[in-house]
């Protein structure tokens, strides 16, 4: 009679190894997910099957954490390239930076609001002055460029995460709003909105025509000491 043949025995799979990108990454997650609100070392811990003390070994506090996430977020941003067409790189790189902010939507008030020194802002400021510099502009007027257009990133990523209307209940809610704007009092106010009520406006702002007119006005500075 043969041997009964006896079923290979199951071996766990070693657990990953704590690390500062593996603590990193799951906080990223985690604030993607649930918001940075939600972030605690105590949930992240329960997120790695950690001690959270253990965190502390990579990062050396929360402060620290948020750090590194932001650090990876710029990360994700296309840098811009040093060619003669300075403004098509500057656009692709907010662009970028717009889309990769909206991917985060916690990222963007930690990335204005705080000192970040981490490598990928480092070479992310870098490579956006050395773009700006070598198309011409000053010292000053590169980083006179630079912020403005990064203001108008961040301005718009804000505004449309946090805008309280949906695009297509703007004609709606300016219909309900027509009562409080009398043509008599605000005729300029009463006469767009009949604009998107009638819906020969949709009221939508597009993040490139701002953008584009920022880099034409930018490039009547480049002389300018």
């Amino acid at each position: 009679m043969p041997r009964k043949k006896q079923a290979p025995t199951k071996t766990s799979s070693p657990a990953l190894p704590l690390s500062r990108d593996r603590v990193l990454q799951a906080a990223l997650q985690l604030a993607d997910r649930e918001g940075l609100d939600a972030l605690s070392m105590r949930n992240l811990a329960q997120k790695l099957s950690v001690q959270a003390m253990s965190l502390y070994n990579h990062v050396a506090n929360k402060d620290d954490l948020i750090d590194g996430m932001v650090d990876l977020v710029v990360g994700e941003i296309v840098l811009p390239q040093i060619t003669a067409d300075w403004q098509s790189e500057m656009r692709k790189r907010a662009i970028s930076a717009h889309q990769v902010l909206l991917d985060h939507p916690w990222a963007t008030l930690p990335l204005v609001s705080r000192i970040n020194v981490g490598p990928s802002m480092l070479r992310y400021i870098d490579a956006t002055l050395g773009c700006l510099r070598e198309a011409g502009f000053s010292w000053e007027m590169a980083d006179h460029a630079w912020n403005a257009i990064d203001s108008h990133v961040y301005g718009f990523t804000l505004q449309e995460l946090n805008f309280p209307i949906a695009a297509e209940d703007y004609a709606t809610t300016a219909q309900a709003f027509l009562p409080l704007i009398p043509a008599d009092q605000y005729p300029y106010m009463h006469a767009i909105s009949q604009e998107v009520i009638t819906k020969r406006y949709d009221g939508l702002h597009p993040f490139e025509l701002g953008l584009d007119l920022l880099l034409a006005g930018l490039d009547q500075l480049r002389d300018r000491i």
